[in-house]
């Protein structure tokens, strides 16, 4: 695991933004892993400003959401159908049937789920897998007590999870109590991850899923058995981060992290 801390969430969506750009400009037919909620909205910003002012080309990629709500249509407003289309589909010139999320209306819920696991692995698998981090420290809807082998399926979310998301719905008792979630097994099969957290409420779960111990109460903390994962922070997300020190000597001086250095 390598964790590179930004002075702002400007800068830490930026820098992902262009590891993102890296990979589609190499491997225009790349895998994506995408994720959603508040600090993806800058995120995809920048990609589709980048798609416009440098020509970024999406026509070719292929993407495969983390979640879904059970019990809603793909075209209900709080649908994450909904907020990747309006966030970053409708904005690129990416071919809408290469998208996919779960189906969350669908007749048979854990059917859905073998079969998304199936179309991944059809695919070739994930190469980039994109993450936020919830504040019980879960990636995806990986709740707690998940699993660290777990595949996609259908999960109960957490009465703290609700509460974080029901502002994003009409009335918040429309919120679902369900979903559909890549297991923390099918996300750790993903040849690249890149974790962004920004805030300071992300500030003490971020550092006991980057310096704590692995632990199915915490699923991000799975994220230390990968290979090639990323933790991008803002300062404030990191300021809990017992080795910020070392993080930040590293991001200045390994060769690896050069063509991403300001200034």
């Amino acid at each position: 695991m390598q964790v590179v801390i930004l002075p702002t969430a400007d800068l830490a969506c930026e820098l992902v933004a262009t590891i993102m750009e890296r990979q589609i400009r190499r491997h225009p037919d790349s895998v994506l892993g995408l994720a959603t909620g508040r600090t993806m909205e800058m995120l995809y910003d920048k990609l589709v400003l980048k798609h416009i002012e440098s020509g970024l080309d999406f026509s070719k990629i292929r993407t495969y959401n983390l979640d879904e709500y059970i019990g809603i249509p793909p075209e209900h407003q709080g649908s994450y159908r909904s907020y990747m289309n309006n966030h970053l589909f409708s904005k690129v010139n990416i071919d809408i049937s290469n998208t996919h999320l779960p189906l969350g209306n669908a007749p048979d819920i854990k059917d859905e789920c073998r079969m998304y696991e199936w179309n991944i692995k059809a695919n070739g698998g994930i190469d980039l897998q994109i993450l936020g981090i919830g504040k019980t420290g879960h990636i995806g809807f990986n709740e707690p007590l998940s699993a660290l082998k777990s595949r996609t399926r259908d999960k109960a979310l957490t009465p703290e999870t609700i509460r974080q998301n029901q502002g994003l719905f009409d009335s918040p008792e429309d919120m679902p109590r369900r979903a559909v979630t890549m297991g923390l097994g099918t996300i750790l099969e993903a040849r690249q991850v890149v974790l962004l957290a920004t805030g300071n409420s992300k500030a003490e779960i971020l550092a006991k899923a980057v310096e704590g111990p692995i632990t199915s109460m915490i699923s991000a903390t799975a994220l230390q058995l990968h290979e090639s994962c990323v933790i991008v922070a803002d300062e404030e997300a990191a300021s809990k981060l017992q080795c910020r020190d070392y993080y930040k000597w590293v991001f200045e001086n390994e060769p690896d992290w050069q063509e991403f250095r300001i200034g």
